[in-house]
């Protein structure tokens, strides 16, 4: 029936201030007509809602109906076989969970058939097997049994230890592939282990060995990335500094008790690998999403910065005068950067020479080998590294530099005097160190993941090993028991490293087996070799942490650039406070921040409702986003249609009511709460939720979707909600539970699409509509 309403909406005689709807309202809702009988259809609370409709015209069953018929019925000519429900000359056979009910209909029969109690003690493994299974587990089980696959408990067992799978798979092919990696990457990366763990970490140099020694070879029985090889990294290693510096500070001890180092390092290590582990058993691997990419970036650029200044002080042989300086070994990144540049005249030049010579010459090869290795890729193969420490071993050596005031490694022992020593973290006598340590240990530990979750990620998709799947709770899990046990032997932790793994398969890598013959080549350099790396020069190993150190500032320009071309002002923004309050305060405040903000950009995104007022499309029956191009859309007279996109929850519940407000009065979120009313009350007659988006609701999100809709039915407001879930699922179990249903006014309400809505608001218009003309009749 067409609308006596005008086009405008109007309040009276007068049309409404500030009026929000257009000179051409939709005629969706005047173009139906809609019959008596089919709005008796539409409202029957039977037919109408999201399930489908049932024919109910066969005749129901009844004490006399037998369950197994001798003949069928057909409702054609000819044998039925057609179709899966067709009828069939033999009952199926009767499932498992019946076996009560047979036993009890066959028991005057001769025939014995076994009770439960008797089947569940003759399968007993089978029982005990479903208790212990997971529900992933028994529906995976299900599942297999479906398709004939063979489900057994190694599947899993295989899952959780990758090791079972690709030990199978191994061939001898790959050995030597996975020996020349692992050759190349004890060149370049077991000096720098010494260097990370005596500059950087503040602890006896074999501990960085420890590093190589454990954590890669219990990855590779328990990680899920075949290509990722493990080991210490600048980052972690200078946090841990951080804390060994801070519990020498607080008076624990000096800085010449390598004991303490040592163990302060154990109990640092052990509470970030175990952090990480009981990550990955509760199955927390989504966390490698929450920091943002700014974040991450603006904070290794930080640790660049200052892992730069921190390395300036050896490498220009000012180590001497930096002992006797007040506030500059634990000082700031800032005072050692002035005390760099105020006593440049008092570097020891020898020294100086030794350090930047090597700086120059590791850049000048990294250089060299960047551009050839496009074109020549042998030249990934070429240590470098280790030419550059052995040279200069051989110099110091020969030339005597030790005598001469060059600073050399010196002899490489444990602190307990014994190599692989036992030592339990988290013993009692450690409480202080525990204590001490907490908050860092359990940012070297994420710092860790997001680093080796990057790298898995770029590695993980080569399909080398058959069943290998990348697995984020796997990671966390190997890579937390890989710390836990480098830590009973005082290890420096190890994370996964993309550089590092890049190399690892540019020299031929097929397997985790190249990370088991790196470990073994680390004991052997532990237990035979360590007197060979007495004569390295210090200068030198802290040029080998500069190049690493530029390498993490020298990615910040390409961020930088984009950020910039984009306009992402609070990304920048958020790089420069992490390595501003880094640089000229601490690196634990400059971490602390960051992660305070980026937190804070999370639970911004997380808790803001995205509800979108819906205009019809001219001449058709779509709806969009009326926020967007109001001018391009036609609104409905009488009705408010809203869409809910996402599920509701606590997080974003908190501030549906306000936003589904602002709505009401200006028809849009946009506008600021100072104006006035753009929207008169006629226009919110009828309020139709396109739920869609609502694929699950927890308590909190239901019950302020209840309160709304009180709210609504309240004042006098009808409610219709379109495209919902299936009958099947929680969320509608959540809505006839808690009365919303009810309050509605029936299942008839929720319907399959928004013009199913606007077609029901037409039909309760025109029932009113014939219900007032009938009551003035009378009255006249």
């Amino acid at each position: 029936m067409p609308s006596s309403r005008p086009p405008s909406i109007t309040t009276g005689s007068k049309p409404y201030p500030h009026d929000h709807a257009p000179l051409t309202p939709s005629g969706l809702r005047k173009s139906r007509t809609v019959s008596t009988s089919t709005a008796s259809d539409d409202m029957s609370g039977d037919s109408a809602g999201p399930s489908t409709r049932h024919d109910l015209s066969h005749d129901e069953p009844d004490e006399t109906t037998s369950l197994l018929h001798h003949e069928h019925e057909h409702v054609h000519d000819g044998p039925c076989d057609h179709g899966t429900f067709s009828p069939r000359e033999s009952s199926p056979p009767p499932r498992a969970g019946n076996a009560d009910v047979e036993s009890g209909s066959v028991a005057d029969s001769d025939t014995s058939v076994p009770s439960s109690e008797m089947q569940l003690k003759g399968n007993w493994r089978k029982t005990f097997s479903n208790r212990v299974k997971s529900k992933k587990m028994t529906d995976s089980s299900n599942l297999a049994q479906q398709h004939g696959v063979k489900d057994s408990w190694g599947m899993y067992l295989s899952y959780y230890i990758p090791f079972l799978i690709w030990i199978k798979q191994y061939r001898w092919s790959w050995l030597r592939g996975d020996f020349t990696a692992a050759v190349t990457i004890a060149s370049m990366y077991l000096p720098m282990a010494l260097s990370y763990a005596d500059n950087l970490a503040h602890v006896p140099a074999i501990n960085g060995l420890y590093a190589f020694a454990i954590n890669p070879l219990i990855y590779a029985l328990l990680g899920s990335c075949p290509l990722m090889v493990v080991g210490p990294e600048a980052a972690g290693s200078l946090l841990v500094g951080s804390i060994v510096k801070n519990s020498i500070d607080l008076g624990r001890g000096d800085d010449d008790n390598a004991v303490l180092q040592a163990e302060v390092a154990g109990v640092a290590v052990g509470i970030a690998g175990a952090t990480v582990l009981l990550m990955g058993v509760f199955r927390l691997g989504f966390l490698d999403s929450v920091l943002s990419r700014p974040f991450l970036r603006g904070f290794i650029s930080a640790i660049g910065v200052v892992i730069f200044i921190d390395q300036l002080i050896p490498v220009l042989g000012l180590h001497r005068v930096a002992r006797t300086a007040e506030g500059v070994t634990h000082g700031s990144t800032i005072q050692k950067l002035e005390f760099v540049l105020t006593h440049l005249g008092d570097r020891h030049k020898l020294a100086a020479m030794v350090g930047l010579v090597g700086f120059v010459v590791i850049m000048v090869l990294r250089e060299i080998k960047r551009r050839l290795q496009p074109r020549y890729p042998a030249v990934a193969y070429f240590p470098d590294r280790l030419i550059v420490v052995v040279l200069s071993v051989v110099l110091a050596w020969a030339l005597e530099w030790e005598q001469g005031g060059v600073p050399v490694l010196g002899k490489i022992e444990a602190a307990s005097g014994h190599v692989f020593t036992f030592r339990n973290p988290f013993q009692l006598s450690h409480m202080t160190h525990i204590r001490d340590a907490m908050g860092t240990s359990f940012l070297i530990g994420m710092l860790g993941f997001f680093e080796s979750s990057v790298a898995a990620k770029s590695l993980g998709g080569e399909d080398i090993v058959e069943g290998m799947q990348l697995s984020p709770n796997r990671e966390l899990v190997a890579l937390g028991a890989a710390n836990l046990v480098g830590a009973c032997f005082m290890a420096i932790p190890a994370f996964g490293g993309y550089g590092r793994s890049k190399v690892n398969k540019s020299t031929g890598g097929k397997s985790p087996m190249s990370s088991v013959i790196l470990s073994m080549i680390t004991i052997i350099c532990i237990l035979f070799l360590l007197p060979w790396f007495y004569y390295i020069p210090k200068p030198v190993l802290s040029a080998l942490i500069m190049a690493v150190a530029w390498s993490l500032i020298e990615e910040a320009p390409h961020d930088i650039s984009f950020f910039i071309r984009i306009k992402g002002w609070t990304e920048l923004s958020l790089m420069a406070v992490i390595l501003a309050v880094t640089v000229f305060f601490s690196l634990n405040l400059g971490i602390a921040i960051g992660i305070g903000l980026s937190l804070l950009q999370v639970i911004r995104h997380a808790t803001r409702p995205r509800i979108q007022i819906l205009g019809r499309v001219p001449n058709s029956d779509r709806f969009a986003n009326a926020e967007e191009h109001p001018e391009d859309l036609e609104f409905v007279e009488g009705c408010l249609i809203v869409k809910i996109p996402e599920p509701l929850t606590f997080a974003n519940t908190g501030e549906l009511k306000n936003r589904l407000r602002r709505l009401e009065l200006y028809g849009t979120g946009k506008a600021h709460p100072a104006l006035p009313r753009l929207r008169s009350q006629a226009s919110n007659r009828n309020v139709i939720f396109d739920i869609h988006g609502v694929t699950s609701m927890d308590g909190s999100g239901t019950q302020v979707l209840e309160e709304i809709v009180r709210n609504y039915r309240d004042r006098g407001v009808r409610v219709f909600f379109s495209r919902p879930v299936s009958r099947q699922n929680k969320v509608w179990e959540l809505m006839e539970r808690s009365g919303i249903v009810e309050l509605v006014g029936g299942r008839h309400r929720f319907v399959d699409d928004v013009k199913d809505a606007l077609r029901m608001t037409e039909v309760e218009d025109f029932e009113e509509t014939g219900a007032c003309a009938a009551a003035s009749d009378e009255l006249s």
